[in-house]
């Protein structure tokens, strides 16, 4: 028989290895830790070197505060830490505090740390290497403290196969700079990998005067992109002693993955789902599932209402009332996605400009001849009868008189309204039946009639909605749409609420449904694709999630089928009254799915195409 396993305690070692496993999964999390102590001891500057990733070597330089010579034998003790005063964990207002990642890292690699208070006559050094640690010894350094990690995981072999190529580590590293940075605009953070800088952002301390979210906004542009700054809404909310701020990007800018999303607690940047689930809830009227926007949200809690204790690597947090916090970035958003009116990214017009290129042809020719002539043969001649005077001719029911009164101009023809008098501009042309152009003051805009029109109803139906209910028009003959029964089962449970939106169904047999009234302000519309659509949907919402909470969604959808389709014929009239809507509609720059509406182009842009600028 074998002896009964004996309980034991294990070596300091190897407890700090296994801590090692929870704090410092890999070089950035390793960076990550020290540079929270840099900031924690107050530094203004701070330099980071790596080398192959991080695997190889590390370097921390700070200007804080320091430590004297006992406190570097005691910060690589475990638990040893300057950041609980009180011990207590619900007050916690430094961005570490558990005093486990400095003799973590010790355990698994080679370091060594010198560090000078203000005011003292000599450094002092400390070298560890594998858990065994050296006295100190004095040093030259400057006021505040370098950390030196060398060979990372080198005492742990194991965990080298799991690091992956130093490239992918250093991408690691950008990124946890990277969001710290964000946090703590008046700190200045250099990393580099010994040869060049990768990351360089200087101080940025708000001016004289100056609003304090300009500054966060600067930094934000110098990791984000020009882009970012160009196109994001200012977020400030209060609530029950809860603050969020930070910026946010239009529903236009978008990406296909999170990556650029950074949300901050207490200036700790965390990855939490309720913070992640409540941009989604607020966005989701404005884009597709497969799109994100851009932001950068900091929100500041009570120490007392939020748990920080809950990781080792402090990257989730716990809030005490979930539902005040999600209802507060929910509600700051949308209330800046209204304020944004019509407005779409910027990045939308040069996207365009960047498509634009000169038409070339073969051995230069113009398409009306040799040497920019109008002479060229009989194929010239047929631009010259039938092309030109095609293209001279006026466009379709563009001349037809609108049915409202216009103002006369002198010599008793109709006058156009400035353009200067409207954002969007005034009616010029529609293109291929599908696109209206528009001229403004300084530039033209193009809109898509059926993206902005889906947009304008969708915003009608959800503020009739609002203002009690919608009003129903009667068809002459119900319509009946054909679909499987689970489908059936699925729209004939959510019936009541459909009513409310203006559509009334009831079961026709056992594979069909009969529409019996649907929205008036939606007139003609498709019926049977709008029922299906709302199958669909219904499918994926579930049975438990009620239509008021994705309202959005069933708007859109039947806003889709209700809207002025691509490949109709608009007047002046009707074209300037789009217009004119769209002005005066919030969100109508992007429609349900985060696509724009309308591409502006400036006269100057345009003008450089052309070379005459």
């Amino acid at each position: 028989m074998t002896s009964p396993p004996v309980i034991r305690r294990l070596p300091e070692t190897v407890v700090n290895r296994i801590a090692a496993g929870e704090v410092v999964e890999r070089p950035a999390s390793a960076v990550k830790e020290l540079v929270e102590n840099a900031i924690d001891a107050g530094a203004r500057r701070i330099e980071v070197v790596i080398r192959d990733g991080g695997q190889t070597a590390i370097a921390v330089t700070d200007d804080g505060c320091g430590m004297t010579a006992d406190e570097l034998e005691l910060a690589l003790e475990r638990h040893a830490t300057s950041k609980l005063p009180g011990d207590d964990l619900m007050g916690v207002t430094t961005l570490g505090f558990r005093g486990e990642a400095l003799p973590s890292m010790a355990a698994v690699a080679r370091m060594t740390i010198t560090s000078r208070t203000p005011g003292a006559d000599q450094a002092w050094a400390v070298t560890v290497e594998g858990g065994r640690r050296a006295r100190p010894q004095p040093a030259a350094h400057p006021p505040g403290t370098r950390v030196d990690v060398r060979d990372l995981f080198y005492a742990t072999p194991a965990r080298l196969k799991f690091l992956k190529a130093a490239r992918t580590e250093q991408s690691h590293v950008v990124e946890t700079l990277n969001r710290l940075a964000m946090a703590h605009p008046e700190i200045a953070f250099t990393l580099s990998d010994g040869t060049r800088d990768l990351v360089k952002l200087a101080a940025v301390a708000p001016r004289l005067g100056a609003d304090p979210a300009e500054a966060r906004l600067e930094r934000l542009a110098g990791i984000m992109g020009r882009a970012f700054a160009d196109n994001a809404m200012t977020i400030l909310a209060e609530r029950e002693g809860l603050r969020l701020s930070g910026h946010a990007g239009v529903p236009t800018l978008n990406r296909g993955n999170a990556a650029l999303q950074f949300l901050f607690v207490n200036g700790r940047p965390v990855r939490d789902r309720l913070l992640l689930g409540a941009v989604r809830g607020a966005y989701r009227e404005f884009l597709a599932s497969d799109r994100h926007p851009l932001l950068a949200l900091f929100l500041d809690v009570p120490p007392e209402e939020v748990d920080v204790n809950v990781h080792p690597a402090k990257t989730e947090v716990r809030f005490r009332d979930s539902g005040l916090v999600r209802g507060l970035i929910v509600g700051a958003l949308k209330h800046a996605l209204a304020e944004a009116g019509h407005r779409t990214s910027t990045t939308v017009a040069g996207a365009a400009l960047g498509a634009f290129r000169p038409a070339e042809r073969p051995g230069g020719a113009l398409p009306f001849g040799r040497g920019g002539g109008y002479g060229g043969g009989h194929a010239a001649a047929a631009v010259r009868t039938t092309g030109l005077s095609d293209f001279y001719a006026p466009l379709p029911e563009f001349d037809r008189a609108p049915s409202a009164p216009m103002a006369m101009d002198q010599d008793g023809g109709a006058a156009d309204p400035p353009p200067a008098d409207y954002p969007l501009g005034v009616a010029r042309a529609q293109v291929h039946a599908t696109y209206v152009v528009a001229q403004t003051a300084d530039g033209i805009v193009i809109v898509d009639q059926h993206a902005a029109h889906e947009r304008l109803t969708q915003e009608k139906i959800k503020a009739a909605l609002a203002g009690g209910g919608v009003n129903r028009q009667m068809l002459l003959i119900p319509e009946v749409v054909e679909l499987d029964e689970a489908a059936v089962d699925r729209l004939l449970a959510r019936a009541e609420e459909l009513a409310e939106m203006g559509l009334v169904i009831e079961g026709f047999g056992p594979g069909a449904v009969v529409v019996r009234e649907t929205p008036a302000l939606l007139g003609e519309m498709d019926v049977q694709g709008v029922i299906r659509d709302l199958a669909d949907d219904l499918a994926e919402y579930g049975e438990t999630i009620a239509l008021s909470e994705r309202i959005g969604d069933v708007c859109a959808t039947m806003a889709c089928h209700g809207s002025i389709r691509a490949g109709r014929r608009l007047n002046a009239e009707e074209m300037n009254r789009l217009l004119r809507e769209m002005e005066a509609t919030p969100h109508s720059g992007q429609c349900s799915h985060g696509r724009p509406t309308y591409v502006e182009l400036k006269l100057a842009d345009i003008e450089k195409l052309f070379g005459r600028r």
